[in-house]
């Protein structure tokens, strides 16, 4: 595992010391990897598993002396194994808090005793001892780079001169070296799936097609051709503003024997767009049109004739004013034409005449980009503190250290929240001043100034205004200065300043999160009185948290902190008590938790207890971050599990409680929701009476509340019991009303809501009587898949349990033709859905009768050749369904859709085997659909399963051989007589 440790696995240094083992899922599913090896040792290898290490295996444990029971000496503080070497040394030592362990035994048994805590443990002994095997076998068998001959070496010592110990290292070095394998093959699969495409790749491959390509038999192709033939600086052809959105180039492609192809190649992948052909202006001609808009020579309304741009297969533009393209495509903040020029002025290179690699400036995408506001004031009617502020500005400009220290402290006496106060420093010049203050070499100057800056920089224009002067890479620098003081100073300005993209990239750029990481390493941790040398320790704790609670809204500064070493710190601050630290390090912590690095990480380094403990803590904001780091690890049953082993559910039916406070009502319905994915916790949210709170919320909340509100119910409706609760709390017509609403969210979440409260007779005549049914049917209509999909399933437990579900069904004009038209998706998920609503609606046969008129067999046959075992299974119920009318089965043979049911049958799904037995057995009616299942090898794969435990298996996988059997004997009659 050496070469896995040094090569594969990922590694951090938090600050100073030894590196880490970063918490993420290549690390996770390597150390299970490991787990696994060492635990099954004893059981596979047992004279290997005996062998005494030539050193001990050294590293800090988390385990007590509790866990420890037969085989083993306890003393007080000290464990022994009864199991010792031949000098009488234990094999296992645990002395305080460092174990040492010498053989695989001890470390197999080790782990099993460790239960939860064996993940933490082998993290830790592996951080401990970065190439176990030399401390194992010795140094002649560590990991080296390069041809290593120090092995043949000694396979031909053991063939010179037996040596039973050397023979038995030998056994244990190459079943190590094939752990080894194991784990770089493992890292390997992992890394792939997050290999992006890149130019240099696309264009290898181009290259090796255009060369099997032209007009003789030998060639794949008739031709392969970049749209255009301009390249840029970074590699791709893509104009710039597609660039953004990862697009490298687009090809055209004429094969040999079908229509024409246009290609987009993007860093995600290669796809082929849904449209015949694809005219793209060229970038000299794009490039042209740009420097005309920088000298103000085009119009607003200036026109690009023919011009289209294609993403995943869809036009996105064409025949619209160039501004207006600018703007919605790229510069998406421009308000007109000067701002357009200002911007534009950034990516265009006058000198080289390309375009910049814009990637690095565009790749953050963040919701919470703020813009500066500009007040215009006069010079009429301004109070007396903007006149002071001018006055103290003179000396503050032009004073000696000594008056612009009495300046920045009288400048301190003016109420600097007051925007009055924050436009006059900006206006006379002082915010310049403040900022070159803070390269000087005087403390005062710098503590004054940043006193100042941390109070102004409130307001939003002023933090831009900060950031452009270069403020933020000087606060930077601070952080590392050795006063104290200072650092909390320039840690919560940052933490002001940093509140929009710009500001963060900066910060990121010039260092500033590993140096914020750095403000947290502190000795103090989880001390309830503290001296005043560790108060000041935790404040700059808190400063540092703070900033990185600004920084962390971008994805880059996430991987920054996590690559910092900043995870396992944090953890350690949500273990304290002091609710002024711990509301920052919470609320990284839920900003965090977006990344799913970070979801395992706040599971495995045990802060589920904390955020758990933390929701009831007096301050709300505090509870807010918690419930909401909660909401977003919850996706992890893991971590459901651990928010109920932690008690976790209680405090957030309490928190119920507080609909006043929507922020953290949003964050408590949101965790609520996630939590009850899971069954064991619907529950105790039953014992909670969470159910009737919940539809308490139905009314008179904002979306976002209404979103997590109505999942949770969808969610608490596994249990039958709760759908009958929402009835009689009067929760149907609040549902049935939001299926009128527009967020696209929501629309999903209360389609599944009301589809599950749906399965009970009694709450579907209410949904009926509200003309639910029709609602969700309307829902189909919706553009968003989503939406189609979640309205399609609720559809088929209205039909199921409606007492005249095919009179209903025919009531909704074009209801019928509308599903069938839905089998047109290109969504798996819409497909299954349809499919499933398509089988309940074909048990009514006029309304068979009617989709069959619509188109539904051919429709049916298309999707025939799917992998996706879920479209597989509903797909088989619905042509079972539909093989009851007319010749339609028939018609199923004719649109090649029996072969692909036969391959069906080799699914590891069971539930798919039912169906797909069932939908051949009436396809089977047919004589030509048995000759086509028998070419196919059905008889053999039927067989197996008749002898199934599912009787509906048992008796369609029968029926189909009895039909095709009959079919058989009836040829052999007519042929022989």
């Amino acid at each position: 595992m050496g070469a896995a440790l040094a090569r594969a696995a990922q590694w951090t240094a938090a600050g100073s010391g030894a590196g880490t083992l970063e918490i993420t899922p290549l690390n996770e599913s390597l150390l299970n990897q490991i787990i696994k090896f060492v635990e099954d040792f004893s059981t596979r290898h047992p004279q290997e598993a005996a062998f005494v290490f030539r050193e001990p295996l050294e590293w800090k444990t988390q385990l007590g002396c509790s866990v420890f029971g037969e085989g083993y000496e306890i003393n007080g503080a000290t464990v022994q194994s009864e199991a010792r070497d031949k000098d009488g040394q234990p094999l296992l030592l645990l002395t305080a808090s460092t174990l040492r362990v010498r053989s695989f035994d001890q470390l197999s048994h080790l782990l099993h005793i460790a239960m939860e805590k064996k993940l933490k443990e082998a993290q830790a002994c592996l951080e401990a001892n970065r190439d176990p095997i030399v401390k194992i076998l010795g140094p002649e068998y560590g990991t080296v780079e390069g041809e290593d001959m120090s092995i043949l070496h000694l396979l031909d010592k053991v063939k010179k001169n037996y040596d039973p110990e050397t023979e038995m290292k030998l056994k244990i070095f190459f079943l190590h070296h094939q752990l080894d394998l194991q784990l770089l093959n493992s890292s390997l699969k992992h890394i792939s799936q997050d290999i992006r495409l890149n130019p240099a790749a696309i264009n290898n491959e181009v290259n090796l097609l255009k060369n099997f390509s032209g007009k003789g038999e030998d060639t794949v192709l008739e031709s392969l051709e970049y749209t255009s033939d301009y390249m840029f600086s970074n590699g791709c052809r893509a104009p710039p503003w597609r660039q953004v959105h990862g697009e490298i180039c687009y090809l055209f492609i004429k094969p040999h024997d079908t229509d024409p192809l246009c290609i987009t190649c993007s860093t995600a992948g290669v796809f082929l767009n849904g449209v015949n052909y694809l005219k793209v202006w060229t970038p000299k001609n794009i490039a042209y049109c740009w420097i005309c808009l920088l000298k103000s020579e085009l119009h607003s309304d200036f026109m690009f004739p023919d011009f289209m741009l294609v993403n995943g297969g869809r036009r996105i533009s064409e025949e619209k004013p160039l501004i207006a393209i600018l703007q919605k495509k790229y510069l998406l903040k421009c308000a007109n034409l000067t701002c357009c020029k200002k911007h534009l002025k950034r990516f265009w290179t006058k000198t080289s005449g390309r375009f910049e690699d814009i990637s690095e400036s565009s790749s953050e995408t963040e919701e919470d980009e703020e813009q500066p506001v500009h007040h215009q004031e006069g010079n009429t009617d301004l109070p007396s503190e903007y006149w002071g502020i001018q006055k103290l500005a003179k000396y503050l400009k032009g004073g000696d250290p000594t008056a612009t220290v009495i300046a920045l402290c009288s400048m301190r006496d003016f109420n600097l929240a007051q925007e009055t106060c924050q436009v006059a420093i900006r206006d006379t010049g002082c915010l310049e001043v403040l900022i070159n203050l803070l390269d000087t070499e005087e403390i005062k100057c710098q503590i004054g100034s940043l006193k100042i800056l941390k109070e102004i920089s409130q307001n939003t224009q002023i933090r831009h205004e900060i950031a452009d002067l270069g403020g933020l890479q000087i606060m930077v620098k601070l952080l590392d200065s050795p006063d104290k003081y200072l650092k909390c100073l320039a840690a919560e300005t940052i933490a002001n300043v940093a509140r929009f993209k710009r500001a963060r990239r900066t910060v990121r750029q010039h260092g500033g999160i590993k140096r914020l990481v750095g403000l947290l390493e502190c000795i103090s941790v989880g001390s309830t009185s503290l001296t005043p040398y560790q108060a000041k320790d935790t404040e700059i704790a808190r400063c540092g948290a703070l900033a990185l609670w600004s920084c962390s809204k971008s994805t880059k500064n996430k991987e920054a902190i996590r690559k910092a070493g900043g995870i396992p710190l944090l953890a350690r601050w949500l273990r304290c008590s002091h609710a002024n630290i711990l509301t920052p390090v919470a609320g990284t912590l839920q900003e965090c938790a977006s990344e799913p690095s970070y979801r395992l990480a706040i599971r495995t380094e045990g802060m589920i207890e904390h955020l758990v403990k933390n929701l009831s803590s007096e301050p709300e904001e505090l509870q807010m971050h918690c419930a909401s780091a909660i909401f977003k690890c919850a996706e992890d049953k893991e971590t459901r599990d651990l928010v109920r082993q932690h008690r976790g559910l209680q405090p957030l039916s309490v928190l119920l409680g507080t609909p006043e406070n929507k922020q953290l009502l949003k964050a408590v319905t949101g965790a609520i929701w996630k939590c009850a994915i899971s069954g064991e916790n619907v529950s105790k949210f039953l014992e909670y009476k969470v159910v009737e709170a919940l539809v308490g919320l139905l009314t008179d909340q904002p979306e976002e509340v209404l979103v997590n509100v109505v999942g949770a119910l969808g969610e608490c409706c596994q249990e039958p019991i709760n759908r009958t609760i929402i009835r009689k709390c009067g929760g149907i017509p609040p549902l049935v009303k939001l299926l009128t609403g527009t967020d696209q969210g929501l629309l999903v979440n209360v389609t599944k809501a009301v589809g599950a409260c749906a399965t009970e007779p009694e709450n579907m005549m209410i949904i009926d009587r509200l003309d639910g049914v029709r609602l969700l049917w309307s829902l189909l209509k919706n553009p968003n898949p989503d939406v189609q999909a979640s309205a399609a399933w609720a559809i088929c437990p209205c039909i199921q349990n409606a007492k005249d579900a095919g009179e209903m069904v025919r009531s909704f004009v074009g209801g019928l033709e509308l599903i069938v038209n839905l089998l047109k998706s290109k969504n798996k998920e819409v497909l299954a859905s349809v499919c499933a609503a398509i089988t309940n609606i074909a048990k009514d046969e006029e309304n068979l009768a009617v989709i069959t008129d619509h188109g539904v067999v051919p429709l049916l046959s298309k999707l025939a050749n799917t992998n996706n075992d879920k479209l597989r299974r509903h797909l088989a119920e619905a042509i079972s369904h539909c093989c009851m009318w007319g010749s339609n089965r028939i018609t199923f043979g004719e649109t090649k859709a029996v072969a692909p049911l036969v391959r069906y049958l080799k699914s590891s799904d069971p539930s798919v085997h039912r169906a797909t037995a069932q939908a051949l057995y009436e396809l089977s009616e047919d004589p030509n659909n048995c000759i086509t299942m028998h070419e196919n090898g059905v008889v053999k794969l039927l067989l197996a399963m008749v002898g199934s435990t599912d009787e509906t298996l048992q008796e369609a996988a029968a029926g189909c051989i009895a039909n095709i059997r009959r079919l058989a004997l009836a040829t052999e009659k007519a042929k022989y007589g």
